[in-house]
């Protein structure tokens, strides 16, 4: 089998802001790789620092230790100014709030066009307009919405103004941060799906971040789960619903809505309690448990986990 080809990577990161006795570590140590044409999710509570990854592999948020790669060059810490030019063009971002991160004053036509003023990327007024057009047609939008306000459209119009303005700079890896969560339930799986037929039409690779694993399941390739800034769980989609291992990842899971209502109603939900993880003496490590299953944990609970598995593939 042809080895896959690594697009981002992250090698032992952490993030702390604040000094001193103030200092906040948000992401410890986190190691993990984006594979072209992929789709990877993050998962976690409010606060685990799923935000805090994505904002570092865009340059936004600074690392304290460790490196991000880029195509196999580092792009953490200080880079030339070429470089630094090709992650903002290449890498984009989409954002949780349609609402907030779009500026209300400004047409659609400028803020889908703000990129290319920016980096000069069309030849005449001419052509911006036809990369503006272009962009709106691929995200279900009409072009002459060009002239409206963002006010003037609905949340998930809203997101699609969002996702045509990274589109525009054609990227190649994108950050969806929650994507659909400030949307209706309707509008949701419209999004969902329109994210990965660009995926295909466009060849593109995403960091797809949520704290709903139901909706990852849909996109994702792999998904890791994070918690209080460390990666406790790392597999294949659906690998992590038929053995989720971690106590968090069961949590998470026991979470998840049923759409039959008898047995939405007989479901016990797990609520996952650090204080029982011993780590006092047994350390734990982050170990490959299956090809491609992750999980962190001390010795005992890796033996565990491996029986679990065995009894199930019984």
């Amino acid at each position: 089998m042809a080895e896959k080809e690594k697009l981002i990577e992250l090698k032992n990161i952490s993030i702390c802001f604040g000094a001193g006795k103030k200092e906040f570590a948000a992401v410890k140590n986190v190691s993990f790789d984006i594979y072209k044409n992929e789709t990877f999710s993050l998962v976690g509570e409010s606060g685990s620092g799923k935000t805090t990854i994505g904002r570092a592999i865009l340059r936004i948020n600074p690392v304290s230790q460790g490196e991000i790669r880029f195509k196999g060059q580092k792009i953490s810490g200080k880079i030339n100014r070429a470089l630094d030019k090709e992650i903002i063009r290449k890498c984009q971002m989409i954002f949780q709030d349609p609402m907030a991160s779009l500026n209300e004053r400004a047409k659609v036509d400028y803020i889908v066009s703000e990129g290319l003023y920016n980096f000069h990327l069309y030849k005449d007024n001419a052509e911006r307009k036809d990369k503006v057009e272009k962009a709106l047609r691929e995200v279900g939008l009409l072009p002459e919405f060009a002239s409206r306000f963002p006010h003037e459209f609905s949340g998930g119009q809203r997101q699609r103004i969002g996702i045509a303005r990274a589109l525009v700079m054609e990227p190649e890896f994108i950050v969806a941060d929650e994507p659909i969560s400030a949307l209706d339930v309707s509008i949701r799986a419209q999004v969902l799906n329109l994210l990965n037929r660009l995926k295909k039409d466009r060849n593109l690779t995403y960091l797809f971040i949520s704290h709903d694993l139901s909706v990852v399941r849909f996109i994702s390739d792999r998904i890791a789960v994070i918690h209080h800034g460390l990666i406790l769980e790392l597999s294949e989609a659906e690998e992590l619903f038929r053995h989720p291992l971690h106590p968090y990842t069961k949590a998470l899971l026991s979470a998840v809505s049923q759409p039959d209502p008898e047995a939405e109603k007989k479901k016990k939900l797990f609520v996952y309690d650090p204080s029982i993880h011993d780590y006092s003496t047994d350390k734990p490590v982050w170990e490959e448990i299956l090809e491609g299953h992750f999980v962190y944990g001390n010795k005992s609970e890796l033996e565990q986990y491996r029986k679990e598995i065995a009894q199930s593939n019984q």
